[in-house]
């Protein structure tokens, strides 16, 4: 797999530092993009340090398309309104398109207790199986296909399948795989969700959407990421 975080800086990244968590205006005042996103020396290796402390996006220079993307990250002891992150893909068009912070993307939930979720951050879609559960559409390989986006029936969160979270201050690995208009998210070993026929909202129609930048938030606690990597894949694996 090839790394997209080098070890020693963020020079294949972009930085754009969005609006304030709500309560803390104070401190977007003194976010900058080096405080925000920094490479600190931890435990004997260089990790990225994400602050928390604002809502900003580090986003891929590149785009990519048909990949497995591995990410391996822990929270931090900093808490400002929640343990909250996500792993933004298919990204496109202008920062700010959702929360005035983040482009329009699909994310994978890294927030602490929903590890796994997919949410259409601004003008995505997908189609999901899910069942409703207390309220909550749940991913469910044999369930109902259901729309997700704005203006959607299924609203623009959909529920990972099961909890494979490690406790708060263990390592996660979180396996993202991209294929054509179809993805599936991974956590600690487990398959929690799939994403069918992924696009973008233009106009009420539904335009096809298979690659994108990436993106990592900075949305309410501080957390550490020693690997992101990436591959090449000709087919989706198989999970049985």
């Amino acid at each position: 797999m090839k790394p997209l975080f080098n070890g020693k800086d963020l020079k294949n990244w972009e930085i754009y530092i969005g609006s304030a968590l709500k309560g803390f205006e104070e401190l977007k005042e003194k976010a900058t993009p080096a405080r925000t996103f920094s490479v600190v020396e931890k435990d004997g290796e260089n990790l990225i340090r994400v602050s928390g402390d604002v809502n900003a996006s580090l986003s891929s220079k590149k785009e990519f398309e048909n990949y497995h993307l591995r990410l391996e990250f822990r929270w931090g002891d900093e808490v400002f309104t929640n343990r909250n992150s996500g792993l933004l893909y298919h990204s496109y068009g202008p920062f700010g398109a959702g929360i005035d912070t983040w482009k329009s993307s699909i994310e994978l939930q890294l927030m602490h207790g929903n590890l796994g979720d997919a949410y259409m951050m601004a003008d995505t879609y997908a189609e999901i199986r899910v069942n409703e559960l207390e309220n909550n559409q749940v991913f469910d390989q044999n369930g109902t296909q259901t729309a997700f986006g704005n203006g959607q029936q299924g609203g623009k969160i959909a529920r990972k399948q099961n909890d494979a979270e490690k406790p708060v201050g263990q390592w996660n690995v979180v396996d993202l795989y991209c294929f054509g208009q179809k993805t599936i998210h991974v956590v600690n070993g487990q398959k929690v969700m799939e994403c069918e026929n992924t696009g973008k909202l233009v106009s009420e129609q539904v335009l096809p959407l298979s690659k994108g930048k990436i993106q990592i938030q900075s949305e309410g606690g501080e957390m550490f990421i020693r690997k992101i990597e990436i591959t090449e894949i000709f087919a989706l694996p198989s999970f049985e």
